[in-house]
């Protein structure tokens, strides 16, 4: 408990939740990391907890051990169970321990020696704390100012010791001094306000600081007494005479305080032997010896200065911990787990869905055709939207004197016939064309050809007009039509649906498929933090393909009368907004960015085809709450009916007109032009 309150002091601010670590059960650990989907797991020391481990790499997270050790006492336990922990801890991707003996030892329990690496110690990066300024604990120093003060850290009690004994007796030993005693835990606070009744002593709480000029000081609070160091003349350190391992006497050092320990210093057995090396600690043997260390540690200086040089030459291992973390959290990103039984379910159909979809693939190279112009495909490998239509837009405006054109299936359309249109500006009904469709006539004006057969639909269309290159909508899985260029979209907040083919996951075929790439775009990455995590996973299926970046940007409103306005006109407007996408958060996102005053939204399926009764109610909603506005996509835009302006009256419909910008977008452009126009370069 006082280690959990420590957390969330210390941390307000800085993390997002402290909680206690969960019973290590499967289906316990399971629901924390279905909750949590962390990105990396960081172990301190040696909490090796075997259900955590194996869960936490099933969905593809990071694992690592910092400031790894193994105590003289449990040594022993991992040696003989080195059968048992090195299945384990084979599971961590870095182990990184505090010295060389350390990593001897992670050997010796049967972590493979090549994933451990030393890091340093690091408690000795300790940053030294401060008493805040209105902390009764000041009040107590300054009433003592001329007397000296030692510190009885971090007490402690074992079967035949109890260290605030020896302490009481060395503080009767030593007139003129005043103690401030510090129980390890919070439990033990009552024992020693009892015992200090018996012997005497002037003393005080620091909870209720009757006497601030007392001789002695229970520091009965948690969090204040690495602050107290500094003001300190000698520091004894508890847990060392009981046989408790000791406890960290790195904090007084780093304050350049004399530092008294006892035999016990197991727990630290690098920084015993450091400060051992460099005569930095005086050590006593037993309670007895406590008041003579005091005097003596007291009229030596340079004990402290020591034990301050000590503590520092020794500094950096949290940097050096912080990149091989950083470097581990970039290699990997997690998939989802669902609940059982519903898992299992899934991932029977999924597989299911693997042996079709690898037949489907063999089928479709099997008969591939190629057309006499290039082709360039952008597609994703993911269902749902990926940012693939404003990308296509932007690259069809790109190679616009090349006379491109496009091919689409024309997704939501009722008719399987080909549809051409060779002007680039036609208004067909949606039930030939697919929403898709309209959307590139209204926003490139360039020649689509829409059909299932990507191939019979781009010959027809080659007879009408002349083109260039086609860009291929939505084709990466599209194999029997051979492509120049495979440009595959990766959605940052998505990236990889998953980590799990259909239904189970979102993925339209497995990630080797990735192989096929010839770059790759990352959408939305504006918005997302672990792009070089994705970058990654992209490197370990394809090595060569190169990884640009893109954010979608907003554009302008427009309504159906074809006005346009500016993007803040309606910023302060009470509004009603709904989307029919794939991705409907990518929408609501830039609501958000905009300064939308969203009262209420709606989702709808991707490709939604409104109907009136949809639209008349929601503008009915709109009049009752007092709304102003109704906002949508530019995408739903095209599946609204043409009556739409009059049927929502008083109120005003507006769609967001998207774009995309793309990092290092010139040289993307010259690499598909490379491959597509070979001559030309």
């Amino acid at each position: 408990m006082a280690g959990h309150a420590t957390a969330v002091k210390r941390l307000e601010g800085i993390a997002q939740g402290v909680f206690y670590a969960p019973l290590d059960y499967v289906w316990v650990i399971r629901r924390l990391l279905r909750h949590l989907r962390p990105s990396l797991v960081v172990i301190v020391e040696t909490e090796i907890w075997p259900n955590l481990f194996r869960e936490s790499r099933r969905i593809g997270c990071g694992l690592v051990i910092v400031n790894g050790r193994i105590s003289d006492r449990a040594l022993p336990r991992y040696r003989k169970y080195a059968w048992l922990f090195s299945s384990v801890l084979s599971l961590c991707d870095r182990i990184i321990v505090q010295s060389e003996a350390m990593r001897e030892r992670y050997v010796e329990a049967g972590a493979p020696a090549e994933i451990i690496s030393v890091g340093g110690n690091l408690k000795y990066d300790f940053a030294p704390g401060v008493v805040p300024a209105d902390s009764p604990v000041v009040r107590f120093i300054e009433a003592g100012r001329a007397k000296p003060i030692w510190i009885a850290a971090s007490t402690s009690a074992d079967e035949s010791v109890e260290e605030e004994d020896a302490v009481l007796a060395a503080q009767r030993a030593l007139p003129g001094w005043r103690l401030i005693i510090a129980p390890r835990k919070p439990e033990r606070f009552g024992v020693v306000a009892a015992r200090l009744d018996r012997c005497g002593f002037r003393w005080t709480r620091r909870s209720d600081l009757a006497e601030p000029d007392a001789d002695i000081l229970l520091l009965d609070s948690i969090g204040e007494l690495s602050g107290l160091f500094g003001h300190a003349d000698v520091v004894f350190m508890g847990g060392t005479l009981a046989r408790k391992g000791g406890h960290n006497i790195l904090e007084p050092a780093l304050f350049g305080k004399p530092v008294i320990a006892g035999p016990h210093l197991e727990n630290f057995r690098d920084i015993e032997q450091h400060f051992e090396a460099h005569k930095a600690v005086m050590r006593i043997a037993s309670g007895d010896e406590l008041a003579g260390a005091v005097i003596r540690a007291a009229a030596d200086p340079a004990l402290g200065q020591r034990a301050l040089a000590a503590a520092t030459m020794q500094a950096g291992a949290a940097t050096r911990t912080a990149d091989e973390v950083l470097a581990v959290y970039d290699s990997r990103y997690p998939s989802t787990r669902q609940a059982q039984p519903v898992w299992m379910l899934l991932w029977l159909f999924s597989q299911i869905w693997r042996a079709g979809s690898a037949w489907d693939r063999w089928r479709k190279r099997s008969r591939q055709r190629k057309l006499p112009v290039p082709v360039v495909s952008v597609g994703n490998i993911t269902a749902g939207g990926t940012g693939k239509t404003p990308v296509t837009i932007e690259l069809l405006r790109d190679f616009h004197n090349h006379s491109p054109a496009l091919l689409t299936r024309g997704h939501g359309r009722s008719t399987s016939e080909i549809v051409l249109l060779p002007r680039g500006n036609e208004r067909l009904p949606l039930g030939l064309t697919g929403d898709e469709a309209q959307l590139y006539v209204r926003s490139v004006g360039v020649p689509v050809a829409i059909g299932g057969e990507r191939f019979q639909a781009a010959r027809r269309l080659l007879k009408q007009v002349s083109v260039k290159v086609f860009f291929l909508d939505d084709g990466f899985q599209h194999l029997q039509l051979a492509r120049d260029f495979n440009l595959v979209l990766i959605d940052s907040l998505h990236p990889f649906g998953g980590g799990h083919l259909l239904p189970l996951g979102r993925l339209r075929e497995p990630l080797e498929g990735l192989a096929r790439a010839d770059a790759f775009v990352l959408t939305r990455s504006s918005e997302a933090v672990a792009l070089n995590a994705i970058e990654s996973v992209l490197r370990t299926y394809n090595s060569h393909a190169p990884i640009f970046r893109s954010q979608t940007v907003a554009r302008r409103w427009t309504n159906a009368a074809g006005e346009r306005i500016e993007l803040d006109s309606i910023t302060g407007l009470r509004a009603i907004a709904f989307c029919g996408l794939g991705n409907p958060e990518s929408f609501w996102t830039s609501l958000q960015q905009l300064g939308a005053n969203v009262i209420e939204r709606y989702e709808y399926g991707d490709h939604h085809r409104y109907k009136p009764s949809e639209i008349r109610r929601l503008a009915q909603r709109g009049r009752d709450l007092g709304i102003e506005v109704l906002l949508t996509t530019a995408k739903d835009s095209v599946n609204l009916f043409p009556e739409v302006e009059t049927m929502i009256r008083p109120l005003k419909l507006y769609w967001l007109e998207i774009g995309t910008d793309i990092d290092r977008h010139d040289v993307l452009i010259s690499l598909i032009s490379s491959r597509v126009f070979p001559t030309n370069n």
